[in-house]
């Protein structure tokens, strides 16, 4: 009895199964894209129209001259890009020491302290929220840039995140310092930092995010209306009697642009190291 022959089968057709995949992705980019995109429109919208869902008849930029004039916004903005430089800055210093150190220095303690690194992450913001606000306002940093500052620096997955770069450093490179007669500090400033331009680019983006579109810290630990930064800003054209949703909606346009401005420069360094250091 002779076999009939098996078909082979070829891998255009063994892909063809999966051809729906560009299609859901189209969809959920589409669903994605539609909200940002009524939002914008929105923001050029008069009051009275502001929540059609058809294409608007007429736009105006009064609602931006609102925001920009008879509301502090440009404060709002340069306060927000302040604590957002401020903190990204100051946390890849110590963020970049504590990683290296966690990764490569051998001292006691040293799974346990990155474990407790660890366990603040299971620990959201609203559990410490009062004890941190009594901390700070021991220290007397209430109503102050300080306040604004310093209990935002420490982030548990940025330590976490450049603790697994550095640990797929090669060594020789640490070993041919140190017989060259570099110390620690200067092997951390003139190799490990080089080292580390990619993973401190894809953290950069995103402890600067982060850091701008914070609420409840802010609005916790400030009273001045000098010292709001943009989304307390944002949530304060909101009244209790009236509600200016067209105001709030090209505050919101306003403030998202340099957020789009940081995640496009540096989205190709962020999707890089995610994959090249977070998940090893």
């Amino acid at each position: 009895m002779s076999r009939s022959p098996v078909p082979s089968r070829s891998p255009a057709s063994g892909k063809a199964g999966f051809g729906w995949v560009p299609a859901v992705g189209y969809l959920v980019g589409l669903l994605t894209v539609l909200p940002m995109l009524w939002l914008t429109l929105a923001a050029f919208r008069p009051g009275s129209d502001v929540f059609s869902m058809s294409w608007p008849a007429t736009l105006t930029l009064d609602n931006f001259a609102y925001v920009l004039t008879e509301v502090p916004f440009l404060r709002y903005l340069a306060n927000s890009a302040l604590v957002s430089i401020a903190v990204t800055v100051i946390a890849l210093l110590l963020h970049t020491m504590a990683g290296y150190a966690l990764a490569r220095l051998r001292f006691r303690g040293r799974g346990i302290a990155f474990g407790l690194v660890i366990a603040t992450l299971l620990v959201s913001l609203p559990v410490i929220l009062v004890p941190l606000f009594m901390v700070t306002l021991t220290l007397g940093m209430v109503d102050s840039y300080a306040g604004l500052i310093v209990p935002s620096v420490f982030n548990a997955f940025g330590i976490f995140l450049l603790r697994q770069f550095y640990l797929n450093l090669p060594s020789e490179l640490e070993d041919a310092a140190l017989l060259d007669g570099c110390g620690y500090l200067r092997l951390y400033w003139h190799v490990v930092l080089p080292l580390s331009r990619p993973v401190l680019a894809a953290l950069a983006v995103l402890f600067f995010l982060a850091n701008w579109n914070s609420f409840v810290w802010p609005l916790t630990v400030t009273q001045s209306e000098n010292l709001r930064v943009v989304q307390v800003g944002i949530a304060s054209l909101q009244g209790q009697y009236a509600q200016e949703y067209q105001y709030v909606l090209a505050a919101s346009v306003l403030a998202a642009i340099p957020t789009v401005i940081v995640f496009m420069l540096g989205q190709r360094r962020l999707v890089e190291t995610l994959k090249t250091s977070g998940l090893r």
